[in-house]
């Protein structure tokens, strides 16, 4: 997989695989496998130690052993998904059966392989899991980066993209908070010039994913 030397940049940076597994022979050939690719891994014996160290912050993908003592790899996705700490999972397994399947899929897992598996079948659901993660990331960025832009709009700038996400109409916003229309429109061009919008709907869009209220 291709990859840039910016660490900075989910789009480019080189990706990160975490082997959870208790079964050290199958870690081991696991960890050898990704880094012939030339992917970064790094491994855990048990759900514990990895919970330790926490998700890598940058884009990654778990690939986690179903059952291993102390607490299993359902049992680490279930915990990931209360404490809301996002990780693509593709799950490995050796006591493979649709209901745990179903189970794992349904609480956001990216595959689902049985023992024994294909290695490149493995790559595959790994390299469609970052992808996704790369995609979550550049999103996650995107919005801090218009949230630190929106801390310079003003208090009345705000209250008018708040009206402007209600779907309401320059005249509309002018009624309700007292205002000239004109002066509705020149604090709707200043936030703008503000969010860096380059286009109407670039504008529209900026603020939904603000979500003002």
């Amino acid at each position: 997989m291709p990859h840039d030397s910016d660490p900075e940049d989910p789009r480019h940076s080189k990706p990160l695989v975490v082997v959870i597994d208790d079964d050290a022979l199958l870690r081991d050939a696991l960890v050898d496998l990704f880094l012939s690719v030339g992917t970064d891994v790094t491994s855990y014996d048990s759900a514990t130690a990895f919970l330790n160290d926490g998700i890598p912050d940058r884009p990654c993908c778990l690939v986690l052993d179903v059952r291993m003592p102390e607490q299993s790899g359902l049992e680490l996705q279930a915990r990931l998904k209360a404490e809301d700490r996002q990780a693509p999972i593709v799950f490995i397994t050796a006591h493979a059966d649709v209901r745990m399947s179903v189970r794992a899929m349904k609480q956001g897992a990216v595959n689902f392989l049985p023992k024994p598996f294909r290695e490149q079948d493995l790559l595959d659901a790994v390299w469609e899991a970052i992808r996704c993660d790369r995609e979550r990331w550049i999103q996650r960025r995107h919005l801090a980066d218009l949230r630190r832009l929106a801390q310079d709009l003003t208090p009345r700038e705000v209250e008018v993209l708040k009206a402007m996400g209600r779907g309401l109409l320059n005249k509309q916003i002018a009624h309700e908070l007292g205002i000239a229309e004109i002066t509705v429109k020149m604090h709707r061009s200043s936030a703008f010039r503000k969010l860096g919008a380059s286009t109407s709907s670039d504008f529209i869009q900026k603020v939904s994913m603000l979500e003002l209220g």
